[in-house]
């Protein structure tokens, strides 16, 4: 029997699989380069973008203490806005009333002159009170030796046009106060007992510096009292009267226009402050001067008008004093 013979260069399945295993292991190895610089390049570009990313949050965070300081420094100065709005609306407030007070003022006058015009035009009758020419001095007593005045300084005794007080007012008080020789004491106050010229409740030193000091004080003076002469004829007694000193001759001079209140309960306080004693003589002489404003305007004297000469009479009669109603 022929012997079969066997092929040459074949390979066993031994060989193939060792083979195939081997070029396996050939890719992997060949893989894993490729992979660690696919790697190495992500790494890279992350830390890039992680950089990019810082530099943007710490642009970010500077603007953010920016802005902070901003808003802060916004925040005061809108609070100091705030309180200056505040301060102003307060001003205009306060301005707001004082002109409403002055237009109710204003307007409580014209509306007193229209009561006036129609009391006169119904009563035509002139009050009774005595006259004397505006060019000849006050004939008033001068025996006082410490003297106060009393000046109504409400609107009616003002000139509209300046709102200072009529300028024949301040040459009456100036007409009295050189009609005395030199005395020991001089004071003045306005209607509501504010004292006008030097320390409140004591006397000034008489002098032709004081005289002058005082006519120009009256002259320019701005604050408005109410039209009622009473509150500053008893601050007067209450404060510059001495009872201790034997020597003192006071005298008080009131100038006035008006008189609103009651008479009765008026006079009654005034003789409890001023009482006459045993021979009936009272420590203190009252004077009056009336000034009719209103007849300026053509009008004969309103009810207030007449109030306060009424009262002016009895009040000077009762204290030794002598009342005077004046024109210019």
């Amino acid at each position: 029997m022929k012997r079969r013979e066997e092929p040459q260069g074949g390979l066993s399945f031994l060989d193939c699989i060792c083979c195939g295993f081997g070029a396996i292991i050939l890719l992997f190895i060949l893989s894993m380069g490729a992979t660690k610089t696919i790697i190495d390049q992500s790494r890279e570009e992350l830390e890039r973008v992680l950089a990019q990313r810082l530099a943007a949050l710490g642009k970010l965070e500077a603007e953010k203490t920016s802005l902070t300081t901003q808003l802060t420094a916004a925040r005061t100065s809108i609070d100091t806005i705030t309180r200056e709005i505040e301060t102003l609306e307060a001003m205009v407030s306060t301005l707001r009333e004082q002109i409403q007070n002055e237009a109710a003022g204003k307007e409580k006058l014209v509306v007193e002159l229209d009561e006036m015009k129609r009391e006169g035009d119904a009563r035509q009758k002139e009050i009774d009170i005595p006259q004397i020419d505006a060019s000849t001095p006050i004939g008033v007593p001068v025996e006082s030796n410490y003297v106060a005045f009393v000046i109504d300084t409400s609107g009616s005794m003002r000139d509209p046009q300046t709102e200072m007080l009529w300028s024949y007012v301040v040459r009456k008080f100036e007409e009295v106060i050189n009609a005395y020789p030199q005395v020991d004491g001089v004071q003045f106050l306005d209607a509501d007992g504010r004292f006008i010229l030097g320390r409140a409740n004591g006397w000034l030193t008489d002098s032709p510096a004081t005289r002058q000091a005082m006519i120009q004080a009256v002259r320019r003076y701005p604050i408005f009292s109410n039209s009622n002469p009473v509150p500053g004829i008893i601050r007067a007694i209450r404060t510059l009267y001495d009872p201790k000193d034997e020597t003192m001759k006071m005298g008080i001079y009131v100038f006035g226009d008006e008189f609103t209140e009651t008479a009765e309960s008026v006079l009654a306080r005034i003789d409890r402050l001023n009482p006459p004693d045993e021979n009936g003589k009272r420590p203190i002489v009252i004077n009056g001067i009336g000034f009719p404003n209103l007849l300026r305007a053509g009008f004969s004297l309103g009810q207030s008008g007449l109030k306060f000469a009424n009262l002016m009479r009895e009040l000077t009669q009762r204290h030794g004093g002598a009342f005077i109603a004046v024109t210019d």
